[in-house]
């Protein structure tokens, strides 16, 4: 055995055994993989040796290294020393390797480690750690056992440790036991409230790679002015007019020319726990987007060239059937990659090929059809924008004053022809009457939008019936352009209705085309950005710097913020940046995030629960005899009728745990952890809507169960519903354009004629050019992807995630209930009563099912929003 000479508190020879697992720092990083050339070998400089494998896997030889190198002292939750805190044991090393240990995971290593131990200690509930080394390493778990009096005790760790030098504060690491802070044994109350501080740190200085700590700032890094004034961007956050969520403070430098705003940089600061590295494998599908960003779009820009048009509907599905010529270069430079290879399948041949779309995999013709233009509505991957047509003709928000009259246009008449046999006005009150109406979000900007160069777009209002058959069919579609004599005039109009044969045929299907490129930039920006990953954000960061991990709270809503911030941060720096890949793709270019800025002064916290949500939608009534205290005014509405059932089911299990430590609202309000992180999360998380009278106050324990259940259900449900269909929906360009390049052709005109002598290259004039498909397909196609350990809505990454086997009970209970919900899902899927599910398509509505397969499968609700 190996021993460290000294003596300590200890005097007497009984140890406790314990196990500490680990990881090695991979060597083959993807700074590694991307660069041209590079060798890893040495990369370790003689700390490990020789790499055994392209996983960055150390040869067992390395283990001496570790036993020397890595220390550990226990603390006391029972006994105290003079100053009331918990004793601290001796300093004592890893031992023996343990290769063979049973259920250790892929790349992970084991070590005995033996502490002394006698009476006088107590139990120990968390203990410091030390690492001697140079490279970090990340320490999955410490396991004790047979603590006399006690048991097993169990450390859940999951994070980076780097040499102590980096550390203000010795590393610390607490049981998976849970306590309120008012029943925290008095021996560890320093100890939580000193990592605490150490997460929250000082709000100066530049954060560094190790640093763990959470602080907020505003989106203020976007923008490149430097490079060029073209690059300048808002800072969204902190003003009336460009109100924003909050986002984790890095602390960069400024930019020279604005000194309001962060310089960009080839990495985004998160606290180091946040990101993991070659640990998992859902980090090399969030860095490909990097890659892809970086390396990849540039050159394939020099092939395809800007605005590049695709030649027929045959020439768009070539992505997938025949594949896409590339020169030898471009497949040299993309096939070193793992990510890309898997992406950009090639077959070792010059021709780049994507796998078909769900959408056209069935029927190459059916997204052309009015029913499934409509099923999307409600079943694809934007399924929470539809409204109920309460007033006619529609209305617009936008001061009148500033825009004028924005009234719709759409008579009673245009609309009568379709209804059945009904009138408007008692469509309206049989709530048959429903619209998608992207008017006001786009009408600001449009202006902007159509002045620059390859962008010519409309706000669109879509009126939508709902038949006798339960499916939905389009009415009308209006689209708007602002008055050319200025914005006080109002909107000029026009209206297209339905049909199928020659011009007016094309019309119908480009008019749909707009009202597409509106809805996939309001996906793209507010529904999946704004809405889920922009919105947790500030939630993440108020838990870790208020929440102990030994508080309940934080043990419940931790699973649903993992890799969040790092997606994010990677978003700021390749995806949402001034010239990065949604700008390059989508139709507001340049006013992207800005646009989504002001739809977030609507947000709304207590809407986000999804009864609350179906409600204010119009789509949904209170009813508290159905089964889920609502009745859909749409009963076939596959995302409504599936995610009631699982907003039930969390909702359900945060109720069940939320009972196990709170038995009144007084314990809430007097929870101190808790009432800071609620303050802090809304004041400063969500500054700029914090005097909104609709936060909840956190004063009970309806509050906490109602906030907590919301929180989960943006980081899992909401997210996998607007996430997981992209590609299957998106990735056939024609389906789902993102940019519109022509205005509809004047009668008479050259244009028109072509809608009726070539209406596919008409169509294809005017949608998403080619280069710029592809930017958007590769880039869907990564986000649409499950990685190979994703854990999903009811799994935990580790079953000892706390010491309570009530809680573990609760959860067992939540996990059986999804399982059941899963079944009913397939089960409603084969029923062909359901019209919406399946669709013209053959699309099977399965995007909340809560379990997947990895890679491309168009279901699972992932914990959290992980890519």
């Amino acid at each position: 055995m190996f021993s460290i000479p000294g003596t300590g508190i200890f005097n007497n020879s009984q140890k406790i055994k314990g196990t500490v697992v680990l990881m090695s720092k991979n060597v083959l990083d993807f700074n590694a993989i991307t660069s041209a050339g590079s060798s890893v070998s040495g990369a370790v400089g003689g700390i490990f040796g020789t790499v055994s494998d392209v996983a960055g896997s150390v040869v067992d030889g390395a283990t001496a290294i570790f036993s020397r190198s890595i220390a550990l002292k226990l603390i006391s939750a029972t006994k105290t020393d003079g100053q009331g805190n918990g004793k601290v044991g001796k300093e004592t090393y890893l031992e023996k390797h343990l290769p063979t240990l049973p259920n250790l995971g892929a790349k992970q290593d084991a070590f005995d480690i033996h502490f002394e131990y006698d009476a006088d200690f107590g139990i120990p509930a968390a203990f410091y750690i030390k690492n001697y080394m140079q490279v970090e390493f990340f320490l999955v778990s410490v396991t004790l056992e047979d603590i006399p009096n006690h048991g097993t005790v169990n450390f859940v760790c999951n994070s980076w440790v780097y040499n102590f030098k980096n550390y203000k504060k010795d590393r610390i690491f607490f049981a998976n036991d849970v306590y309120l802070p008012s029943a925290t044994p008095g021996a560890l109350v320093k100890y939580r409230n000193e990592e605490l501080e150490n997460l929250r740190g000082d709000g100066t200085g530049e954060r560094k790679e190790a640093d763990r700590i959470y602080d907020y700032d505003v989106y203020n890094d976007l923008g490149n002015p430097d490079v060029d004034n073209s690059l300048a961007r808002p800072i969204l956050g902190g003003s009336s007019e460009y109100p924003y969520p909050r986002r984790g403070r890095t602390g960069r430098r400024k930019t020279k020319k604005d000194p309001n705003s962060e310089a960009p940089s080839s990495s985004t600061y998160v606290p180091r726990d946040e990101i993991f590295g070659h640990l998992k494998s859902s980090d090399f599908l969030t860095y490909g987007i990097k890659s892809l960003a970086q390396n990849v779009l540039p050159r394939l820009q020099s092939v395809f060239g800007l605005n590049s048009e695709f030649d027929s509907f045959d020439d768009a599905r070539a992505f997938f059937e025949g594949g896409i010529y590339l020169p030898t270069d471009i497949i040299s430079d993309i096939s070193p990659l793992p990510v890309l290879k898997e992406i950009f399948r090639t077959d070792g041949e010059q021709a780049l090929k994507f796998p078909p779309p769900h959408v056209i995999q069935v029927s190459k013709s059916a997204w052309m059809t009015d029913e499934e233009f409509a099923r999307e509505v409600i079943a694809g991957v934007n399924p929470n924008v539809i409204k109920r047509l309460e007033v006619f003709p529609p209305q617009s928000t936008l001061d009148p004053s500033i825009y004028g009259d924005q009234t719709s246009t759409i008579t009673k008449e245009s609309l009568e022809t379709n209804l059945e046999g009904l009138t408007v006005d008692e469509a309206i009150e049989g709530n048959k009457l429903f619209i998608l109406d992207y008017h006001d979000a786009f009408m600001p900007y449009l202006r902007k939008i159509n002045g620059l160069k390859t962008s010519k777009a409309y706000a669109t209002r879509t009126i939508l019936f709902l038949k006798n058959d339960g499916t939905l069919t389009p009415l009308a579609i209006e689209l708007s352009v602002p008055h050319p004599g200025g914005d006080t005039f109002g909107a000029v109009s026009r209206v297209v209705l339905p049909a199928k044969e020659g011009a007016e045929g094309t019309i119908w299907l480009l008019a749909k085309a707009y009202v597409v490129v509106n809805d996939s930039c309001y996906h793209q920006l507010m529904s999946h950005w704004l809405n889920t990953h922009a919105a947790m954000e500030p939630f993440i960061i108020a838990t870790y710097r208020h929440l102990s991990v030994l508080h309940p709270i934080h043990k419940l809503l931790e699973p649903h913020y993992r890799d969040t911030m790092n997606i994010n941060g990677l978003a700021r720096q390749s995806l949402i940046n001034a010239g990065g890949i949604i700008e390059q793709s989508f139709l507001p270019g340049g006013f992207s995030v800005e646009m989504s800025s002001k739809v977030y002064k609507n947000w709304v916290f207590p809407d986000q629960a999804l009864p609350a949500d179906l409600i204010k939608r119009g789509l949904a009534v209170e009813d508290p005899s159905a089964p889920h205290g609502v009745r859909l005014v749409i009963e076939d509405y596959p995302y409504a009728v599936d995610g009631l059932e699982i907003w039930d089911a969390i909702k359900t299990w945060v109720q069940d745990y939320v009972s196990l430590y709170y038995a009144s609202d007084n314990e809430v309000t007097k929870d101190t952890e808790l009432q800071k992180w609620w303050k802090e999360a809304v004041e400063r998380g969500h500054e700029d809507l914090k005097d909104k009278p609709w936060w909840p106050k956190l004063q009970t324990l309806e509050d906490l169960v109602q906030s907590c259940s919301i929180i989960i259900w943006i980081g899992s449900a909401l997210h996998a519903a607007v996430n997981f269909g992209q590609y299957p929906y998106g990735g056939f360009i024609l389906n789902r354009p993102t940019i519109s390049r022509k205005f509809l052709p004047e009668l008479e005109s050259e244009e028109y004629q072509e809608l009726v002598t070539n209406p596919q290259k008409a169509y294809l004039r005017t949608i998403t050019g080619k280069y710029e498909a592809l930017v958007d397909i590769s880039v869907i196609e990564i986000l649409s992807r499950h990685a190979s350990d994703e854990v999903y809505l009811g799994q935990r990454d580790n079953p000892n995630w706390t010491s309570d086997s009530k809680a573990i009970q609760a959860f067992k209970k939540f996990g059986n209930k999804l399982a059941e919900i899963e079944a009913k899902i397939e089960q409603r899927n084969k029923e062909p009563s359901f019209r919406n599910r399946i669709g013209p398509a053959h699309m099977p509505y399965s995007l909340l099912l809560p379990t997947s397969d990895e890679g491309l499968t168009f279901r699972g609700i992932p914990n959290s929003i992980s890519i």
